[in-house]
């Protein structure tokens, strides 16, 4: 970092700064750019230091609160401060070292009292406290730590596999209860379609039957006007009869293969015109 071009003449490069010492002892700091050496009157430069940002890569391996033994990937950012260069040069041999056992004593220090999973969610409150520590020591040696980075957290193999298999069960459960809830809501409105139509083919029904009635109803009195000396009673028994008849027929024609046996004769064309007409009566008399 510092290119003698003479004796006499030396060029201290962009950050950089050089320590110049005469007759061994520290004189002053050279920062960048040109600079005059009297080397007859014993000044030399006795090294220099960069100021550029420098990063640093700690892993850490400790133990948390429930047993659980995990690695810490730390990125330590720092540098040299330009005023107190000396003090990085001649007080400590080795920064890198330094920074390093600093990090290893507070990792291990408060990662013990945390569970895993505040580890994960306050790594953060970690890195702030190995900050602390460590502006607090190495600004004495003229360092400058810049940022502090907690990079990764890697649990144990075993629990790591464990970690997805809870949330793996977790998630199955979850996607359980959405199916239960989505099948139910079906059922629900199933059986709400279902009773919606009952329902509308109850009135269907209902509707028919008063229809059938008032049509009863309106060709009784029509017949019994148009046929003088006919009561109502024998021209519902003719309608009644009639209808018999062509239920009968339909059976005939629309049934292939199944066969109904049924009573015939006078008599029992009797019974069901005085049931049918019993009913239609019943009918008549809950709808009014």
């Amino acid at each position: 970092m510092v290119n003698s071009f003479f004796v006499f003449c030396g060029c201290v490069d962009q950050a950089s700064v050089a320590v110049v010492e005469k007759w061994g002892r520290f004189v002053r700091l050279a920062e960048p750019g040109l600079h005059f050496f009297n080397p007859f009157a014993g000044e030399c430069v006795a090294g220099s230091l960069t100021t550029r940002v420098q990063s640093l890569d700690v892993r850490v391996e400790t133990k948390t609160k429930d047993n659980v033994f995990v690695q810490l990937i730390c990125t330590i950012q720092y540098r040299v401060v330009k005023e107190n260069a000396d003090d990085a040069f001649y007080e400590l041999q080795n920064p890198e070292q330094q920074i390093q056992a600093y990090v290893f004593d507070v990792v291990r220090a408060i990662v013990p009292r945390m569970n895993l999973d505040d580890l994960f969610e306050q790594k953060n409150d970690v890195a702030k406290a190995v900050l602390e520590e460590l502006e607090k020591v190495m600004a004495g040696y003229g360092y400058s730590i810049e940022h502090i980075l907690m990079v990764d957290i890697i649990p144990d193999t075993a629990v790591r596999k464990a970690m997805n298999d809870i949330n793996a069960a977790q998630r199955l459960q979850l996607a359980s209860v959405y199916k239960g809830e989505a099948e139910k809501i079906l059922m629900v409105k199933k059986a709400e379609g279902e009773a919606e139509a009952k329902y509308l083919s109850g009135v269907g029904i209902a509707k028919q039957r008063q229809a059938i009635t008032d049509g009863l109803r309106e060709n009784i009195l029509n017949f019994s006007h148009s046929v003088s000396g006919t009561s109502a009673k024998e021209v519902m028994d003719l309608i009644m009869i009639t209808q018999y008849f062509d239920t009968i027929k339909e059976l005939g024609d629309g049934s292939k293969n199944t066969t109904i046996f049924i009573p015939h004769g006078p008599g029992h064309v009797k019974d069901i015109s005085e049931q049918i007409r019993d009913g239609m009566m019943q009918a008549s008399s809950s709808n009014l």
